[in-house]
C-alpha cells in the first residue's frame, strides 16, 4: 500500500501511547509501519529533497499536531507520553479517527493554527500543494522547516539546565544588540534560584540606558501578579524598561497590565523566544541539522 497521509497516522499513533508509558519517535516509526503493513518499498520512499523518508515525515507531523492539541506531551528529547485528554479520547467509543478538523475542538490547537495564520506562516497539507508554483513550493518548504526547528528549539530549551538557560539568554540579548559584550552581559545577569534569571544589562554598547531582565524557564503560564512584581523590581532598580522572558506563555491579564503602566515592559513567551533564536541563529545549527537529516536528537546531547 502507499504511505498514508499524516492525518491517517494520528489515531494509531495515539494508540501507541495508550499504555501510559514513555515512547520514542523511533518506536512510533516501527509501530506504525507494522500497523499499516508498509512494504520495504514504502519505507524507502523519500521526499523530493532526498533528505527524509516520507513515512517519517508524515508521522512526525502527526506527532506535532497531537502535541499541539494537548493529547501527548514531551517528557524528554524525542520521547513522549499520553495526557489525560488523550486517554479520554481513546476511551470514547464514538471516536475512531483523528484529523485536523477534529483537533480544532481543542483551544490550544485553535491557537496554534491562528498564530500561524496571523504570521502568514500557514503550513499547507499535501493535498493543497499541487496548485503551487515551484517557487511557492520552495518558500513553503522553508516555512515548514522553520516551524519544525522552532518547535525543537523550544523543547530543548524547556529541558535544558539553568546554567544553559542563563547562557542562552545572555547570547540572545547580545545578538539582538543589548548588553554590550557577552562578558558584560554575563556579569550583569545572575542566577535567581527559582528556575529563572534576572539582572540589569545595557540597552546599548555605551550603556546610555539600562534594561532589567527576568527570565523564567517555566511550564506554568505567567500571570499578572508575576508581572506586577517585576514592575516593582524595576522601581527598586531605578530602571524604566524591562524584558520578561518565559518558556511558557502569559495570561491575558498579564498582557493587558503592561499596556496600562508607565514603564515599558516587553513580554517574550516561549514561541517568541524560539522565533528570536531562529532569527539570530542562537543554538539553531545543530537542531537544523537534526531536522534535515532526521537523526535522533539525543545525538546532540551535551
Amino acid at each position: 500500500m502507499a504511505v498514508p497521509n499524516y492525518q491517517s497516522f494520528m489515531y494509531p499513533l495515539l494508540e501507541l501511547f495508550m499504555d501510559g508509558n514513555e515512547h520514542t519517535l523511533q518506536e512510533a516509526y516501527i509501530y506504525l509501519a507494522d500497523h499499516f503493513n508498509l512494504t520495504t518499498e514504502d519505507k524507502e520512499e523519500v521526499l523530493p529533497s532526498g533528505k527524509q523518508l516520507v513515512y517519517h515525515n508524515r508521522i512526525g507531523w502527526a506527532r506535532t499536531y497531537l502535541k499541539k492539541a494537548g493529547l501527548i506531551k514531551s517528557v524528554k528529547r524525542a520521547t513522549f507520553v499520553i495526557t489525560e485528554r488523550g486517554q479520554k479520547l481513546l476511551n470514547d467509543p464514538h471516536i475512531t479517527e483523528i484529523n485536523k478538523k477534529y483537533l480544532m475542538n481543542y483551544e490550544e490547537f485553535q491557537k496554534f493554527q491562528n498564530e500561524k495564520q496571523d504570521e502568514n506562516d500557514d503550513v499547507l497539507d499535501e493535498d493543497d500543494k499541487h496548485d503551487l508554483t515551484p517557487q511557492e513550493l520552495l518558500d513553503q518548504g522553508y516555512k515548514e522547516i522553520q516551524q519544525q526547528i522552532s518547535d525543537e528549539i523550544l523543547e530543548r530549551v524547556k529541558g535544558c539546565t539553568p546554567e544553559f538557560f542563563e547562557k542562552l539568554v545572555v547570547e540572545l540579548l547580545v545578538a539582538m544588540g543589548y548588553g554590550g559584550s557577552i562578558e558584560d552581559a554575563g556579569k550583569a545577569i545572575g542566577k535567581s534560584g527559582d528556575e529563572g534569571i534576572d539582572g540589569i544589562i545595557k540597552e546599548d554598547v555605551l550603556g546610555l540606558d539600562m534594561i532589567y531582565v527576568q527570565a523564567k524557564r517555566w511550564e506554568n503560564v505567567v500571570g499578572r501578579p508575576e508581572i506586577q512584581k517585576f514592575a516593582g523590581s524595576l522601581e527598586g532598580q531605578r530602571a524604566r524598561k524591562g524584558v520578561f522572558i518565559t518558556t511558557s506563555d502569559f495570561t491575558k491579564g498579564a498582557k493587558e497590565y503592561v499596556n496600562l503602566i508607565e514603564k515599558k515592559i516587553i513580554l517574550i513567551n516561549g514561541t517568541d523566544l524560539a522565533g528570536y533564536m531562529f532569527k539570530y541563529n542562537i543554538g539553531v545549527s545543530k537542531i537544523a541539522e537534526y531536522i534535515l537529516k532526521k537523526v535522533d536528537l539525543d545525538y546532540f546531547e551535551e
